[in-house]
């Protein structure tokens, strides 16, 4: 691909989001938290002893909340475009599974109920090869069920498993 050019909030961003996410960062906070903890007694434990903790941490946490979310929005969207893809060159794919993202809660729980059946028409069968679309569940089933019914290493596989439960 071509060089991206980043505009300086996402540069920061990226630069951040890893910078934070290091094991140097982890081992200064714990630094500056252990700082803190022996000046304690020097500022007799005074209010604004715990005030300085307070609101370094609020302010470090209320910015990291955005930098998390913009790094998040940018990985998901990423993931989507290449389960998009995934779908898009799979010949049995059901293509309406492309942006599914957009859909309601109501839309994406009637999805769920249909995946459901496709799972209970699988605990049905004996081949682990055979798949369904969610567009045709029941009719691929009983196609499918017909025609791997009929291949000799299903019915190769059958003999054994009637000669081994007996």
């Amino acid at each position: 691909m071509a060089k991206k050019k980043k505009n300086l909030f996402e540069n920061f961003a990226n630069w951040a989001t890893a910078a934070t996410g290091s094991s140097a960062a982890f081992i200064i906070a714990m630094s500056t938290i252990v700082v803190w903890l022996v000046t304690g007694p020097v500022f007799k434990y005074s209010d604004t002893w715990q005030l300085i903790i307070n609101t370094g941490t609020t302010i470090v946490t209320f910015l990291m909340v955005f930098l998390i979310q913009k790094s998040q929005n940018k990985d998901s969207k990423a993931i989507h475009l290449k389960l998009n893809e995934i779908l898009a060159s799979h010949q049995g794919a059901s293509n309406r599974m492309v942006d599914i993202e957009n859909l309601t809660e109501k839309e994406l729980d009637q999805l769920h109920k249909f995946y459901v059946r496709l799972s209970e028409l699988a605990e049905k069968e004996d081949d682990l090869t055979c798949t369904h679309s969610i567009d045709a569940a029941d009719d691929n089933h009983e196609t499918k069920q017909s025609g791997y019914k009929s291949k000799p290493h299903y019915q190769h596989a059958f003999k054994n498993r009637s000669k081994a439960s007996k």
